[in-house]
């Protein structure tokens, strides 16, 4: 199979509260390029900004920042967020990297594991990694044929009613 190639957004910022929400316009801008809907833009706004409020609320005692980078796919958003700080070979993460384990009790995935039991749930792969610091790789895959679909629904069901 074929590996597509994929456009690389990377960008750093301190972990404070005030930059969740310029995160959280930077992903919302990067999911509209790439033709996600309104409602998966919704998800990935919300799950990218509880990855990082975790961040902001559990991983530094004083000062740190978040890295984070963006992989656009022609059929998938895949974002990498890691508090550590430094920069990261995403690669390299990738071959850590483990699935969030589900069936554990809320409880038990980590501080702030409700952000993510719901990041679970918005996202379509979720990936963690919690070596040296904690790297979590969201994926969120593009439903093009759904929305065509959704198009040829709606306009069959007004040729019917004109």
């Amino acid at each position: 199979m074929k590996q597509h190639a994929c456009d690389y957004i990377e960008m750093k910022v301190p972990a404070k509260p005030e930059y969740v929400g310029v995160v959280r316009l930077t992903v919302s801008g990067i999911a509209n390029r790439l033709g996600y809907t309104y409602d998966d833009i919704e998800d990935i706004k919300i799950a990218v900004a509880e990855a990082c409020t975790n961040v902001v609320d559990h991983a530094y005692e004083l000062e740190g920042s978040i890295s984070l980078s963006f992989k656009a796919y022609p059929d998938r958003l895949e974002m990498m967020i890691a508090d550590n700080g430094m920069s990261f070979d995403s690669n390299d993460i990738k071959k850590k990297l483990g699935p969030l384990d589900s069936s554990k009790p809320i409880g038990e995935l980590k501080e702030g594991g409700l952000g993510l039991f719901l990041i679970n749930t918005l996202m379509d792969k979720v990936e963690i990694d919690d070596e040296s610091g904690v790297v979590l790789v969201m994926t969120k895959f593009l439903q093009r044929d759904g929305v065509e679909q959704h198009v040829q629904e709606a306009s069959t069901i007004v040729q019917r009613q004109g």
